[in-house]
């Protein structure tokens, strides 16, 4: 299917950014999903699920968080980023979620690459703990709803990855009018956040992710309390990012099961039939 491509500006002075795409020949407006990064940012992965997302029948849009007014600071510039993800998938399980293996990993490296991963390590680290992703994030489920022409006046949901994945049931508590929200290996919200959340949430895990899973029962207690619909799935032998098919742990069974289940909520709750 052809699809339409292009990187769009939007926010009240245009300061942010993302990757727009949907189907070409379809009539518009269509219901957009709002694709929320990994901590990699919008990269060569993230645009080629926002197309698939497109190629399925809906405007997709991946805001790209770490830029402002267009550009990206250089320490987190695409290939600064790809080249410490290429470091970090060469590493065996395990090492890079551990602060003393990580940090004995870089310091062997030889020089330059050793201070060009470490500062740009820093510079990563810095920004994926940022509170201030919501905001352009919040910006662009307005901008879709209200602005952009694929998807004005149409229903609006989100999916994200990893830090995302986070993101997106965050994303579910700070706007009420968005209308579903997927998980994807996402740590769950704060309790006090769950009475706010409006959208069902559907949460996708691999079954070795210990990190992420272990907040998992606390959101499936929250929501029960609070009445609010979450729909928890792990698929058995999958790692964090099994969903990535650029990353070694990806997983083929879990992940086109899991797009089978994304494609169906989307269809029930976006498109309503």
């Amino acid at each position: 299917m052809s699809t339409s491509t292009e990187w769009v500006r939007y926010g009240s002075n245009e300061e942010y950014s993302g990757y727009l795409a949907y189907p070409r020949r379809a009539p518009l407006p269509l219901p957009g999903i709002v694709v929320i990064q990994e901590a990699w940012g919008v990269d060569v992965y993230l645009e080629d699920v926002t197309e698939r997302l497109a190629k399925a029948g809906y405007a997709a849009f991946a805001p790209d968080l770490y830029a402002r007014n267009g550009t990206r600071p250089p320490l987190l510039s695409r290939e600064r980023i790809a080249r410490l993800q290429a470091f970090v998938n060469e590493l065996p399980t395990g090492v890079w979620q551990d602060p003393a293996q990580r940090d004995a990993a870089l310091a062997a490296l030889p020089e330059p690459a050793r201070a060009e991963l470490q500062a740009t390590h820093a510079a990563f680290t810095q920004a994926v703990a940022s509170d201030q992703h919501l905001e352009p994030l919040t910006a662009a489920t307005r901008y879709l709803r209200e602005q952009q022409p694929a998807t004005r006046g149409q229903r609006i949901g989100s999916v994200g990855f990893c830090l995302g994945g986070g993101l997106s049931a965050r994303l579910a508590a700070a706007d009420p009018e968005l209308r579903a929200a997927v998980v994807f290996y996402g740590v769950a919200p704060p309790d006090e956040l769950v009475p706010r959340i409006q959208a069902p949430i559907l949460g996708l895990y691999g079954e070795h992710d210990p990190r992420v899973n272990g907040t998992v029962p606390g959101l499936v207690a929250a929501a029960a309390r609070h009445g609010k619909s979450f729909e928890p799935h792990f698929y058995p032998g999958a790692q964090h990012a099994f969903f990535n098919g650029y990353r070694p742990a990806y997983d083929v069974a879990a992940a086109r099961d899991a797009f089978v289940r994304v494609l169906g909520f989307f269809q029930q709750h976006l498109v309503g039939r």
